[in-house]
This record gives C-alpha cells, sequence and structure tokens, in this order.
C-alpha cells in the first residue's frame, strides 16, 4: 500500500504518545527506536531470502503482534528482543530497554494496554518495510531522522547532544568532499559519532555522487548511544558499519588501531565532538600519549578545554591524502594561549581548507555559535588562503532553535565548493593575512556581514530633496531599469535629487513601467522554459521511482533556470520550491512511487474525524483523493457550477446579515422583536409566527409598523431556508458530478491535472511572489526616502509654530492665559 511521507512520520510520533507521561524522551526514544528497528528487520527477512540479519523462531515482530492483550507481554517482549539480539551479535544494542519496568510502563492492564495499543501502531500499513521501497529512496532513513530530531528537542539541553541537526550533517557531507572519493576501498570515521547521522550523511554522500560504498568507522564514549547508532546503520541499509563504544572518550582510548598499535588513519574524518568538554583528559595522560597526537610541533591543549584536542585526534587520524570536517565552537578560531599556538601550526602545515561560521542555537546541547573547520591534508602543501564564509545570518526559528534553511545549505555548499567570493558572506582569505593577524582566525576579522547602517542625511532634512548618495544605492535596480530612473528622479542641487512622480503614485508608476512590465514578463518566461522540461520528467515518473532523485533534478534545474534572472534571488526561488515540496509534492511523489498514478489518484473513503474542506460527499460517506483536491478538480471540470454555488452563498450571507441587522434595530427591550431574538442573536421562526399570531387575535390594538417588521423577518428567514436548501442541492450535485469525473479519469487526464493545474500551478504563483517582490522591494525603500525627505526641518518648524499659534488662540477664547 502506498503511503504518504508524512502519514508514516505521523504513525511513528504517535507511538511516543503512548509512551509520554512514565518517562521523558531521552528514555522512551531507545522504546520506540527498538521496535522500529524489530519491525524493519522482521519485514526485510520476510522479503528476502538473502537478508543479511537472522531472525530466528519466536523473535519476530509478528510474535509480538501474537502477545497483544497478553498479560505478561512485557516479560515476553523482552524475550523476543533478547532472542533477536542473540542471533545477530547485538546484545547490549537492541536490549537496552526494559519492556517489563512498571516504573515506566505502568502496571497491570495499564502495561498490557499501553504496550497492547505501541505494537499496534507499528502493525499498520504506514510501516510496511517487506518492499525496496524504504530502502531505495531511504523512506526510513528520513523517518528515523525525523524521530532522532524530536527527540533531540524534546530531551533537552543535557539530553539532547547524541543528534547532530540533519541541515548541519548535509554541509559537513558536501564540503568535506565526499563527492571526491575514488573507491568503494576508501574509508569515512566519526569519533565522536553519537547516533551515527553525521557518518550516514557523509557515507551516503559518497555513494550517491560517486556509486562508491565507503567502510564506515565510528567510535562513541556512551554506550547506549553507542547502540542507537549500531541500529542507525542497519536501518540506513549499512549493517557492516563498525561502531565501538568506548569505554573511556576517543581521545583516552581510541579503538581502530593497526596491527602495531598505532593510530589507524583514514580517507574522510567527520565530528561534532562535546564542545569544550572540561573532561576530555579522563582515563590518560595526554603529555604521555602513546599515538603523539599532542607532542610538538603541538602543544597540549587547557586541560578544562577539549576542542584543540579533538581536533588534533582528527588531524593525527587523517591519511596524508585525508579530508576532515569538524564542528567546534567559535571559540577556537581566536582563544589565546596554548590554543593559539596549535592553531599556529596547523594553519602553518596548510591544512586548514575552510572555516563556515554557523548560526547561533543550532545544536540541542548548547545554544552557543558554532563553526566548521574544513581540513585537506592533500593539497597542504600548496595552500596560500583559507577560504571563509559567515553564514551566522542565514537561518529560520524553529520553535526554540535555529534551523538551516534549504536555500541556506545550498548557498553554503555552493559557495564553498565553487570558492565563490560575495559582500559580506565569503572570501578567500590568504594564509599571510591570516598570519599578519597573529593567526587569529576570527571570522569578523576578515568578513564583514554586519547590515549597513542606514544612514540619515542632516542636509537632506534640513534643506530637501533626497541624497544622491541613496539613489545610488539602488544600482542594481537602475542597471536593469535605467529609464526608470529618470521617470521617477531628477536633478536637485548638487548631491541630491527629486521626486518626479507624487509618492502616492510611486508603486503604480514602478509596476506600470514598460522596463519592469518586460523585466517580469522575461522572468515569467525563465519559469515557462523550467516548467516545459519539468512536466516532460514529472510525467515520465513512475512507480519505484525515486522520490529523491526526482526533487534533485527539480531543484537543481530550477535553481540553474533563474541563475540568469537579474535582482532575483535565485535561493529563495529554490527555497520556494523546497518548501511546496514538502508541503505537498513530496507525499504526491511517494503515493506514485509506492502505487501508481491511478492509486494516487483514487478517492478514498475517510472518517467523520478526517473531514475537511477538500473532500466530497455521496449520500453520508466523504471520500477525498490525496493527489487530486476538491478544488483542484472542480476549478478543472466544474469551474460555473463553483461559481454558481459561490454566487448562493453570498446570497445566503447578505440574507443572514439582514435578519442580523434587523434583530439588533429591533430587538431592544420593548420593542417588536423583543423575545424573537435568540441567545445567539438569531431571529427564530418560531418565535415570529408565534408574535403573529398574537397580533392577528388582536387586529384592532395591532400596530401597523410591527406587523410590517414582523413580515420582514417571515420573508427573510423563508428567503434564508429557500437559499439554503439551494446551496445544499447545489453542492450535492456538484459532489455527485465529481465522483462521476472521478471515475472517469484516464491516467494521462490524473496526470495532466496533478502536474499543471496543481503541481505547476502552484509553483508559478510561488515563482510570481518572488518576481513581484522585486517591485515591491523597490517600491518600499523609494517610499521610505520620499517619505523621509519630503517635509524639511525649516517647514516642519513653521508648521509646529502655525499649531501652538492655533491652540494659543483657543486657550486665550477660552479664557486662558
Amino acid at each position: 500500500m502506498a503511503i504518504k511521507k508524512s502519514e508514516l512520520y505521523s504513525s511513528l510520533w504517535k507511538s511516543c504518545d503512548e509512551l509520554r507521561g512514565g518517562m521523558d524522551a531521552s528514555q522512551y526514544k531507545d522504546y520506540v527506536l527498538v521496535l522500529l528497528f524489530v519491525k524493519y528487520v522482521s519485514d526485510k527477512a520476510s522479503s528476502q531470502s538473502n537478508y543479511l540479519l537472522d531472525v530466528p523462531e519466536g523473535a519476530s515482530f509478528a510474535d509480538m503482534v501474537a502477545l497483544r492483550g497478553d498479560k505478561d507481554i512485557g516479560e515476553k517482549i523482552n524475550k523476543i528482543i533478547h532472542r533477536l539480539a542473540e542471533a545477530n551479535d547485538l546484545t547490549g544494542v537492541i536490549n537496552v530497554a526494559d519492556f517489563n519496568d512498571p516504573e515506566k510502563l505502568g502496571r497491570g492492564k495499564e502495561m498490557v494496554d499501553r504496550l497492547s495499543n505501541l505494537i499496534g501502531i507499528f502493525n499498520s500499513p504506514a510501516l510496511d518495510f517487506r518492499g525496496n521501497r524504504a530502502e531505495g529512496d531511504d523512506l526510513l532513513g528520513d523517518a528515523y531522522e525525523y524521530l532522532m530530531r524530536h527527540f533531540a528537542t524534546e530531551s533537552g539541553k543535557s539530553k539532547g547532544q547524541f543528534y547532530t541537526p540533519a541541515e548541519v550533517s548535509r554541509i559537513l557531507a558536501k564540503v568535506v568532499g565526499m563527492g571526491s572519493a575514488r573507491s568503494a576501498g576508501q574509508t569515512v570515521y566519526d569519533p565522536t559519532c553519537g547516533s551515527g547521522s553525521l557518518l550516514l550523511k557523509a557515507h551516503d554522500e559518497a555513494l550517491s555522487t560517486t556509486g562508491h560504498d565507503l567502510a564506515i568507522y565510528g567510535q562513541e564514549m556512551d554506550v547506549a548511544t553507542a547502540a542507537l547508532a549500531r541500529m542507525n546503520m542497519i536501518l540506513h541499509d549499512a549493517p557492516t558499519a563498525e561502531i565501538t563504544p568506548g569505554g573511556y572518550s576517543t581521545l583516552a582510548n581510541p579503538q581502530f588501531r593497526n596491527r602495531d598499535e598505532s593510530l589507524k588513519t583514514f580517507d574522510f574524518v567527520v565530528a561534532n565532538p562535546p564542545f569544550s568538554n572540561k573532561a576530555w583528559r579522563n582515563g590518560f595522560d595526554p603529555a604521555h600519549d602513546e599515538f603523539g597526537r599532542f607532542s610538538a610541533p603541538y602543544v597540549l591543549p587547557p586541560a578544562k578545554n577539549g576542542d584543540f584536542a579533538f581536533l588534533l585526534h582528527i588531524v593525527a587520524s587523517l591519511k596524508s591524502t585525508g579530508k576532515g570536517a569538524v564542528i567546534l565552537p567559535h571559540g577556537v578560531l581566536f582563544r589565546g594561549n596554548a590554543e593559539a599556538i596549535i592553531r599556529r601550526e596547523i594553519i602553518r602545515r596548510g591544512y586548514v581548507k575552510g572555516i563556515i561560521g554557523l548560526p547561533a542555537n543550532l545544536f540541542y546541547g548548547t545554544g552557543i555559535p558554532a563553526c566548521i573547520v574544513v581540513l585537506d591534508k592533500e593539497e597542504a602543501a600548496t595552500r596560500t588562503g583559507i577560504f571563509m564564509i559567515d553564514a551566522s545570518k542565514s537561518f529560520r526559528k524553529d520553535g526554540p532553535k535555529n534551523r538551516l534553511r534549504e536555500q541556506d545549505i545550498h548557498r553554503i555548499v555552493d559557495v564553498f565548493t565553487r570558492q565563490v567570493e560575495a559582500d559580506k558572506y565569503s572570501r578567500l582569505v590568504p594564509v599571510a593575512e591570516v598570519e599578519a593577524n597573529g593567526y587569529n582566525l576570527n571570522l569578523a576579522r576578515y568578513v564583514d556581514s554586519s547590515v549597513a547602517t542606514d544612514l540619515q542625511n542632516i542636509d537632506g532634512h534640513l534643506h530637501g530633496g533626497i541624497p544622491q548618495l541613496d539613489v545610488d544605492g539602488l544600482g542594481d535596480y537602475w542597471q536593469v531599469f535605467p529609464g526608470l530612473l529618470d521617470k521617477l528622479f531628477s536633478p536637485a542641487r548638487r548631491g541630491f535629487s527629486e521626486m518626479v512622480v507624487p509618492a502616492p503614485s510611486v508603486a503604480d508608476t514602478i509596476t506600470e513601467h514598460p522596463e519592469v512590465r518586460d523585466f517580469v514578463g522575461a522572468s515569467r518566461a525563465l519559469f515557462e522554459n523550467w516548467r516545459t522540461g519539468a512536466q516532460d520528467r514529472l510525467r515520465a515518473f513512475d512507480a519505484a521511482d525515486s522520490p529523491k532523485a526526482l526533487v534533485e533534478l527539480l531543484s537543481e534545474s530550477i535553481l540553474d533556470m533563474f541563475r540568469r534572472a537579474p535582482l532575483i534571488d535565485t535561493y529563495r526561488i529554490y527555497q520556494r520550491f523546497m518548501d511546496y515540496w514538502s508541503a505537498s509534492m513530496q507525499d504526491d511523489a511517494y503515493l506514485i512511487s509506492g502505487g501508481s498514478w491511478a492509486d494516487a489518484a483514487t478517492p478514498r473513503l475517510i472518517t467523520d474525524k478526517q473531514k475537511n474542506a477538500g473532500d466530497f460527499g455521496l449520500g453520508k460517506n466523504r471520500f477525498q483523493s490525496d493527489l487530486l483536491p476538491r478544488d483542484v478538480m472542480v476549478g478543472r471540470f466544474f469551474e460555473a457550477e463553483a461559481t454558481s454555488i459561490a454566487s448562493l452563498e453570498a446570497e445566503l450571507a447578505t440574507a443572514e446579515q439582514e435578519l442580523i441587522d434587523l434583530g439588533d434595530e429591533y430587538g431592544a427591550d420593548g420593542a417588536v422583536l423583543d423575545g424573537v431574538v435568540d441567545d445567539r442573536g438569531k431571529v427564530t421562526k418560531k418565535a415570529v409566527s408565534a408574535r403573529l399570531k398574537e397580533l392577528d387575535a388582536d387586529p384592532d390594538g395591532a400596530d401597523a409598523e410591527d406587523r410590517r417588521v414582523l413580515q420582514e423577518c417571515t420573508r427573510l428567514l423563508e428567503n434564508v431556508s429557500t437559499l439554503k436548501a439551494q446551496l445544499k442541492r447545489a453542492r450535492e450535485e456538484l459532489d455527485v458530478a465529481l465522483a462521476a469525473r472521478f471515475r472517469d479519469l484516464t491516467v494521462d487526464e490524473i496526470k495532466q491535472i496533478a502536474i499543471a493545474n496543481k503541481w505547476m500551478a502552484r509553483l508559478g504563483r510561488a515563482v510570481d511572489e518572488e518576481v513581484q517582490r522585486v517591485a515591491a522591494q523597490l517600491t518600499g525603500r523609494i517610499e521610505e526616502l520620499a517619505s523621509r525627505y519630503e517635509t524639511p526641518l525649516p517647514a516642519l518648524v513653521e508648521r509646529v509654530d502655525e499649531k501652538a499659534g492655533m491652540v494659543a488662540s483657543h486657550l486665550a477664547r477660552m479664557g486662558v492665559r
């Protein structure tokens, strides 16, 4: 059964709801991930004859399902997991959570119900991994990342360090140069691997770009977190990865060594070590380090700060051609004493290829800003510069944390890999300049990312006119709209211009100018060019195709298409596409790849709880198509009927408002409608009829105006009733016609409607909003300047004096002196 990715996420997170209350996220993640693991390997073993893991009899997820309602369910689940662990050398990895713990899971029936419900959630169609779909497009891997992000968020500052945000991991995987892998015999290593997400991102980057399946090595001090990493590797189809718990930290007891006990070296190293670890010397004496990591030309890192200790371990763990990327706090770039000496020696040897400054508050264990230090031994001898990026201002808020957007990730990677220098963002800094600054790498010394101050011109405020400096500051616009400049401004006195058009006409002058219209038309033409190719690719997309390959192709092509557009931030266009992909297209693509276009479009019966504006009804049943929502189908086939319904809705709203107005006017105490209007402020037909009968019973005492108001109420009530009946009938007829149209759809029609009327229509609007944003920004700035210098100071003083005189005159007439 094809599923939406969002439904998979929802199912997994629903499983967490069963465990909240008895434990926090740092604990219940162990239960959820173990069940996910057992479900995954059971499905794979039942569908693949040569699956690497052994699921012995009595140790499968099906055996857990059979326990639902069993009074000893907790104890028996433990036995199933223990049996599976023993069969695959996973003891201490998957049997870390006790499913028979009454303190966490409740006692008696409470435990039985909780575990039964939990198993039921994992037994849903949304978690069926028997096909290759999950592996082939990493659907499960993405779901695992989703869970880990939420676990890290809920675990709090002290317990969220097991997870490196996926966005940061993606950047490291690309800037470290995994795409340069030359053979499957090469290796990737993480000395502080946590749950393994960073290692997997690096490994997958090499596999997807070069086809080489690199050997994975990781060490993690915390035994429970190392177990998470082992499960993570298996769930990501990397069961041969070597993950070792360290006892002490990697610094005290590195587990990966050569036969002669020397330190093993690797082709690639990625790491996110604990920031400023004060206990890094525990378990060994670094002054007598057997691997020589902290000896000349280096010195011992500070006893209470392990940042450079981890960096030196990584340097020592790289082959002579090795490349590394490590996340460290900003302090490593500029702190003095021993750290300054180590930094100097690493730079002198040419090991530092680049520095990428990241926003603050990205990581779950700390809120301090961090950076990525990119190392490269292969090109060290010829290195003459260090490429620096300050991306500290590129993020969006996501609850309590900051988060890198797709556009931020892409821009960082593009700029770094292409070594593009961009104002206030990136520079290739000569090593000689770094040396002149005492080997201080503080980014602010080399990349000024500060926002320029919008200066106020005193002369302009005193004598009027818009400073030419501000007009010239819009030079990027005037290069594209040279004629518009003359349309808006004319020279005034020296160094100043004046507005040619009145401020209220600025917006219309800009949007209606031929150069701006040509710009909008050219930008829309770029989208049309992209759409032509994209639609062909989308029509060819079908069952078993990769949604990830699809989004990669489409997003990169729209990014490349708009690189040639002036004034438009191409990364904002890219972000618009990625936002829509995440919101809608992604689910559609997974439905199609997991089944077919016809399956994805076929309306499904929904429950009342799921009822929303996107469904349609036949009798008591409600239906909804995931791929072709109601509004898209109605817009494509039933525009006239929709217009008629909208007209009836407007008439009904008007009639209901007239009733409300009548009630407000005549519903006061003692008025004719007193008592006719109910507690909700509505006039009721029954009460109106009763009041009219009272008047009919005493025709001589009846007031003509009262009768007229009541009769008007009756007329409006009947009108409302008639309109409601017409509206109900029109909606029912449209639903019947809609259902019939769904039945008659061909696959070609489904593709046409989904691609053109749904996806491309929405993307076209999004791109157009970005195009229109250019004119809106120019308009806003010019209106701001016009308003700022519209009235010179002497004129303001004159107005103040005039108003003061008027106030004094009024006070004098009032006898106030």
